[in-house]
């Protein structure tokens, strides 16, 4: 009698790193405190006193303006197609897992912690401001995992693969739109309040995202760039990149001094600069994020 010989196993199971696995933890614990803050934004602050958010969370609050529908759901139900959609044309399994995460947990939050803290205010700079930072500061949280909060994130993603719209541009239209219908639904003064509240969110989550910019970058064009270099690398312990330049209108070639500093050296490289080169031109620029040698560590994707 014949038998076949025992299969072969396809092979040893791929196991994650430890490092990977505690920064997939990490990330989605920092998730779950970021949709938290917003969900509280919008508890304590926001529908309590009738203000409307941007994106589909200001939609799902106008419907339940209309219709009673717990935010919460009306959320995530209108996100459920975004989902799809996200899937099935932006790709990336890391992305996909993270944002439904949020929206999950943002919906469900939302509606669970509806009740149990009273508002702190109904006074309309203070619940418009302080709401918006505190979902701006939610959002930036969710960010920095590369994760988003779905909802109007998606909207824009798809149009600019699809339409090349810039990503701002669509998420500035969404919000004017969702804005539009607050303004017919509650008023104008709603929404002009509404407004405060996304400025103040979109400049937290700028700053939770990137954070303060104390980073510049200066670009020095000088008849002494050999001493302005040695300046920087010695007094100021920076690196130094020289670029070739050529005047268009002398047709000189010269090296432009590229160098990183902080915010606080500005005023002593500037003076420094003056006393050696009093005709140099100096450009000094933000730096949205410096990552290397002397400045942040290059981050690990999570």
């Amino acid at each position: 009698m014949l038998s076949l010989p025992p299969a072969r196993p396809a092979g040893p199971l791929r196991r994650l790193p430890w490092s990977a696995i505690r920064q997939s933890t990490q990330a989605y614990l920092v998730i779950t405190l970021g949709t938290a803050l917003i969900a509280l934004a919008n508890d304590l602050f926001l529908i309590p006193n009738n203000v409307f958010s941007g994106g589909v969370t200001g939609i799902a609050l106008i419907v339940n303006h209309y219709t009673g529908w717990p935010v919460g759901l009306t959320y995530f139900l209108l996100n459920l197609p975004l989902l799809l959609a996200g899937l099935r044309w932006l790709g990336g399994a890391r992305f996909l897992m993270r944002t439904l995460y949020a929206v999950v947990v943002l919906s469900v939050l939302i509606d669970a912690l509806a009740g149990v803290f009273p508002p702190i205010t109904h006074e309309p700079i203070l619940y418009t401001l302080y709401g918006g930072l505190l979902s701006g500061v939610g959002g930036g949280l969710v960010f920095r995992t590369y994760g988003t909060t779905g909802g109007s994130d998606i909207v824009a993603l798809l149009l600019q693969r699809f339409r090349g719209i810039p990503l701002n541009q669509s998420l500035v239209g969404f919000d004017v739109v969702v804005y539009a219908l607050a303004a017919l639904v509650l008023g104008a003064d709603r929404a002009l309040y509404a407004l405060i509240g996304s400025f103040a969110g979109s400049r937290a989550t700028a700053l939770v995202q990137e954070g303060p910019r104390t980073t510049r970058v200066v670009y020095i064009i000088s008849a002494q760039p050999d001493r302005l270099a040695r300046l920087i690398l010695d007094d100021l312990h920076r690196g130094v990149t020289f670029l070739n330049g050529s005047g268009a209108y002398t047709g000189a070639d010269y090296k432009i001094i590229l160098a990183v500093v902080r915010q606080q050296e500005i005023n002593f490289l500037a003076d420094r600069v003056h006393e050696i080169d009093p005709q140099a031109f100096v450009i000094i620029g933000d730096a949205r994020e410096v990552l290397g040698e002397g400045f942040s560590p290059l981050a690990v994707k999570r």
